[in-house]
């Protein structure tokens, strides 16, 4: 399990400055992230700071206890973590944890420098420098580590042991009994981890797996002999730990046997099926954990038996989940488009909840409460990582990219070093960071709630720019609109639905069949977003609805009860003072831009912008805007597309064929080449 000697790439002139501008950059958002994660532990009040550690220093924690560890459930170790982690949790009631803090957060960059440590040769100098801060951000940012800090676990010790077991390469080259006896004390501590025992054995390391085995019941053997009664109630009356702790079919067991019990499977068919499913990823996944060490990605075979481990046992809680962003160094796909979708998803499982990865639908909420056990199984058994002779290793199919293009305006000047893509983006990792850039965008808008007085003040500001322009029409249509039930229901209906589903189906249109064109609007969508979030941070405004004492209908939700605070259950759910600028415009105008680019037909294009009139008609005779938000709407969306001019040029380019649908004898079209 050796790794392969690393080597180094020639650097271009420039470069090293670069790379130690990037280093510094890196390894100061390591420090901040440490600090700040120390510093929100350290502030948390003492009961709500090291729930966990509270098992050992509390009053009835192990340090104190006076009969068996496991009587009350709560203390989830084997016998032997209760047996020789007792000096360190006494040092931890010595220092009210303080010490334990800072040792954590210690033995995290220890496991994030061993890890950048492991990648697989040969390295360039610019990844092996950054490699090591970018492995310290990842690891402080993933939720397990975040547990490990505020609940005071010590989880992460058994998952140190073994990557020193595994990938230093003068232990992987040595006898094996070091690296025996460190995973054999990491199992001790997490049973679990024996399966590293296993790959060891397939690898051929057949004296450290020998060794492993036998430091684990040494360290077992030894527990029996201080502890017995303890060690009876583990490994006998609990098998092993089972039942200890929390409820096993709650969401917090990320293993088959939690997903199991939260399908409804109880009884003797549970256990049975359990044991097959948990038999089938053992095997394949310690096979493909071999097959990887025996390329010389020694860090991505420790991940992927690390992954089935987590699979396969009983409880799975989350402090045990690191071995998953292990996985993020596996390289999947022969195409640059494709190399980031892994890292990312395994990012975004690690470091975000399962509100954040999936919306809260019945029908992609399990996927998001499963997500951490999800991507173990997709990291022990399905996904085809990439082996070091296998093509596009080192050089992915690069992606033809074109410079920007001189519009019409010659006067506005572009910046020249944005490259525009031209083929398609990897579909999942598009829709990953869809979701999750929706996700951040309903949280800020949610947060950016001003007082109900200033978002009226504003509202009778619109009003009465709008009466001295003579363009407040919305109270009478709004009345007209509510007396036609009919319109009432279709305008409803249109509110609530085509604002998203018309944007998403135009972007799958050009996704499949304008590749080049659809990352071009994609951008400019989200620009527009981001600047429409600005508006409603600055200038909450309350919509004709929410406006007092004026009249106005909510056609959707009736009458509302002004002297409860909370306007009825909607504002549970979103900033109902977010009216300006409006997006059902901006969207809906950005749409109708895009039709009239893409389309060839004049009709096509006048049926395009009739979208945005029609949204435009319903936004105010539902009472949700004014049309002075529509004219702030198709300002941000019109600032989107501005600033994607000035980036890449006009959306409107003769690109020959879809580059996508290429065959490897057709000419790039002129101005493109191919970015390495």
């Amino acid at each position: 399990m050796a790794n392969a000697q690393r080597g180094g790439l020639g650097s271009p002139p420039g470069a090293g400055s670069r790379t130690g501008l990037a280093l510094g950059v890196l390894w100061l958002l390591a420090g901040l992230l440490a600090v700040r994660q120390a510093a929100v532990v350290l502030r948390l009040p003492p009961e709500r700071r090291f729930t966990d550690l509270g098992r050992w220093i509390g009053d009835n924690g192990v340090l104190h206890v006076r009969g068996s560890l496991y009587d009350t459930d709560r203390f989830t170790g084997t016998p032997f973590a209760g047996l020789v982690l007792k000096p360190l949790t006494h040092a931890a009631e010595q220092s009210l944890g303080i010490f334990w803090t800072f040792g954590t957060l210690l033995l995290v960059v220890a496991l994030a420098l061993v890890a950048a440590r492991s990648l697989p040769g040969p390295v360039p100098r610019r990844t092996a420098l950054l490699a090591a801060p970018v492995a310290v951000i990842l690891t402080v940012a993933s939720l397990p580590v975040r547990n490990t800090f505020t609940l005071g676990q010590t989880s992460i010790i058994p998952v140190l042991l073994v990557l020193f077991g595994c990938c230093p390469p003068r232990l992987a080259q040595g006898s094996g009994r070091t690296s025996g006896l460190l995973i054999g004390i990491a199992a001790a501590l997490q049973p679990t981890v024996l399966l590293f025992a296993g790959l060891l054995w397939l690898t051929g390391r057949r004296r450290a797996a020998a060794a492993t085995g036998v430091t684990f019941v040494a360290c077992s053997a030894l527990t029996w002999v201080f502890m017995p009664d303890d060690s009876w109630t583990y490994w006998i009356h609990h098998i092993a730990g089972a039942g200890l702790g929390h409820a096993p079919d709650g969401l917090a067991n990320q293993s088959l046997h939690g997903l199991l019990l939260r399908l409804g499977l109880h009884g003797p068919a549970e256990p049975v099926l359990y044991g097959l499913l948990a038999a089938a990823v053992v095997v394949l996944g310690l096979r493909r954990a071999a097959r990887y060490a025996r390329d010389g990605q020694v860090l991505l075979a420790t991940a992927v038996a690390g992954c089935t481990a987590v699979a396969v046992s009983p409880t799975a809680w989350q402090h045990q989940q690191l071995w998953i962003l292990l996985a993020v160094v596996g390289r999947v796909g022969k195409r640059r488009a494709d190399r980031l979708a892994w890292p990312a998803l395994v990012v975004l499982v690690m470091t975000l909840t399962s509100t954040a990865l999936m919306p809260d639908n019945p029908f992609l909420r399990p996927l998001g409460d499963n997500a951490p056990l999800l991507a173990a199984l997709l990291a022990a058994c399905v996904v085809p990582f990439l082996s070091r002779t296998a093509e596009g290793w080192e050089r992915p199919l690069p992606t033809p990219v074109t410079e920007p293009q001189q519009g019409r305006f010659a006067w506005v000047p572009l910046l020249r070093f944005w490259k525009r893509p031209l083929t398609r983006p990897n579909v999942l990792l598009d829709l990953m960071l869809m979701r999750v850039g929706y996700w951040v965008y309903s949280i800020i808008r949610a947060q950016a709630t001003g007082e109900r007085s200033l978002a009226e003040a504003h509202g009778r500001q619109i009003l009465g720019i709008e009466e001295f322009l003579h363009i407040d029409v919305e109270h009478g249509f709004n009345h007209f609109v509510a007396g036609v039930g009919w319109l009432t229901d279709g305008m409803n209906y249109y509110y609530g639905t085509f604002h998203f589903l018309v944007p998403v189906s135009l972007l799958a249109y050009l996704y499949v069949r304008r590749p080049g064109t659809y990352r071009w609007a994609r951008t400019a969508l989200s620009l527009a977003t981001l600047i429409a979030l600005a508006g409603f941070w600055v200038y909450p405004l309350a919509p004709p609805r929410l406006m007092p004492g004026l009249g106005f209908i909510d056609t959707a939700n009736g009458p509302q009860d002004f002297d409860n605070p909370d306007f009825g259950t909607l504002t549970e759910l979103s900033n109902q003072y977010a009216a300006m600028p409006s997006l059902h415009i901006g969207w809906s105008l950005w749409c109708g831009i895009v039709i009239a680019v893409v389309t060839p037909k004049l009709w096509m294009k006048c049926l395009g912008m009739l979208y945005p009139l029609l949204t435009l008609s319903v936004i105010v005779g539902t009472a949700n805007h004014y049309l002075l938000d529509a004219v702030g709407g198709a300002l941000v969306v019109l600032s989107g597309f501005a600033v994607q001019y000035a980036l890449s040029g006009p959306g409107r380019q003769a690109f020959g064929k879809v580059p996508a649908a290429r065959s490897e004898s057709d000419p790039l079209p002129a101005g493109v080449r191919l970015s390495r």
